[in-house]
């Protein structure tokens, strides 16, 4: 059989596209480990007209939380909102069973951070971007 197809490389694909494509390796490592428990997990700070001023976003599966994405406004930065976060991603991450916590920082984002969050490095990546690096970090959340 010969197959016909073509790739197409692109800076941005439909939201549909990426939603399936997300969706068929979701439903291959639940086919491989039998954990069927993948959710979203989202925790927002909104001001008081409704403005997001700081955000978490991530999910659970197989006992574990991965945060892909922690923000907080500059105006609102080292007043505890990130903090505060990251605590209310870790007790919801508990609620579903979870016993571990993953997520990546640059070195010019928050790695102290983290630290200070009781995480630990776990592996690190040079040269990414170039001229820094990424750290990954682990929070056993069963203590």
């Amino acid at each position: 059989m010969t197959l016909r197809a073509r790739i197409v490389v692109a800076d941005r694909i439909a939201r549909e596209d990426a939603v399936f494509i997300e969706e068929q390796i979701n439903e291959f490592n639940y086919d491989a480990t039998g954990y069927r428990d993948g959710r979203e997990l989202a925790a927002i700070v909104r001001d008081e007209e409704g403005a997001i001023i700081a955000g978490l976003t991530g999910f659970t599966w197989g006992g574990c939380c991965k945060v892909m994405f922690l923000w907080v406004a500059e105006p609102y930065r080292r007043a505890g909102l990130g903090s505060a976060l990251v605590g209310a991603a870790e007790d919801e991450a508990r609620s579903r069973g979870c016993k571990l916590l993953f997520l990546e920082t640059h070195d010019f984002q928050a790695p102290r951070f983290y630290e200070r969050l009781g995480f630990e490095a776990v592996s690190r990546y040079d040269d990414y971007p170039l001229g820094y690096g990424q750290t990954s970090f682990r929070k056993r959340l069963d203590r």
